[in-house]
């Protein structure tokens, strides 16, 4: 649920302004929290099996939070139907776990797990291939990853937030793919959706927004084979692509420094 749907106000009604970290205990708390999605997702990305329902590796999720004392995010937020969103092949994102839905070889299966511990909030995601690579998935998610990565390391205090979506959007074309317009990373916190709401993978030049030095942001690609629109589906959650397709998601939470940003979820290794 990590990300903000830009035609939906429903997301944005948690909103609140951006958290600052100004003293130790607030990084802790936000290092914890953070260090407790990445291993969610790391865990979960490692139990999907062939045969296996989302269902059951969400539950093992929802296992994995309570164990350290988390909250789901999405649920608590939301009332989401589920743990983590789940979203496996042409969905895009915020898919519902499901008895019914049983991962196959080859599926292009994303995982995006956010949570809630001792008032303080965390977001990371990442998509892969089960199995093997029959499909010939590996390239969108390749592609995925490597642009995340290098837009964090061009983000610090000071950059305009469209210089970093043109960054997603140049690369993602250099891939030979495209970008999601109204999917967009977030500030996260002390809420699961603070400011900025609006860290778009495309340039705005509109948008003279820039990143704050001490902020925490949840930063995410959605790298596409051909739809560049999310659309939501009648189940009022499952997002797809207005064209069809596929769409690959990473997101890291980071704090935002003078220097290079702390990933904070780093513990979910989607670099590794």
């Amino acid at each position: 649920m990590g990300c903000v749907l830009i035609y939906i106000t429903s997301c944005s009604q948690f909103k609140q302004n951006e958290m600052s970290i100004t003293k130790e205990s607030e990084l802790i708390g936000m290092k914890r929290v953070s260090e407790v999605v990445g291993t969610t997702l790391k865990l979960m990305r490692e139990y999907a099996k062939v045969g296996m329902s989302t269902k059951e590796l969400d539950e093992y999720g929802g296992e994995i939070l309570r164990s350290y004392g988390a909250k789901s995010a999405p649920y608590e937020t939301y009332d989401f139907p589920g743990y983590a969103c789940i979203s496996v092949n042409e969905e895009v994102a915020h898919g519902i776990p499901s008895e019914n839905k049983i991962l196959k070889e080859g599926d292009l299966i994303n995982i995006d797990v956010s949570a809630e511990l001792n008032g303080y909030w965390s977001d990371n995601g990442g998509s892969f291939v089960l199995g093997k690579d029959i499909h010939n998935h590996q390239p969108l998610v390749d592609a995925s990853k490597n642009i995340l990565k290098k837009a964090i390391m061009n983000i610090k205090g000071g950059v305009k937030i469209a210089d970093i979506g043109q960054i997603i959007e140049t690369e993602a074309k250099k891939s030979g793919f495209k970008v999601i317009k109204n999917l967009a990373g977030h500030g996260v916190g002390r809420s699961l959706h603070e400011e900025p709401e609006n860290i778009l993978n495309y340039r705005v030049k509109t948008n003279r927004e820039r990143f704050k030095k001490n902020t925490t942001v949840a930063i995410e690609t959605f790298i596409s084979t051909k739809s560049t629109v999310a659309v939501e589906l009648n189940d009022g959650w499952t997002l797809v692509g207005n064209k069809g397709g596929f769409v690959t998601q990473h997101e890291q939470t980071i704090l935002i420094t003078d220097k290079d940003p702390m990933i904070l979820t780093e513990s979910n290794r989607i670099w590794n």
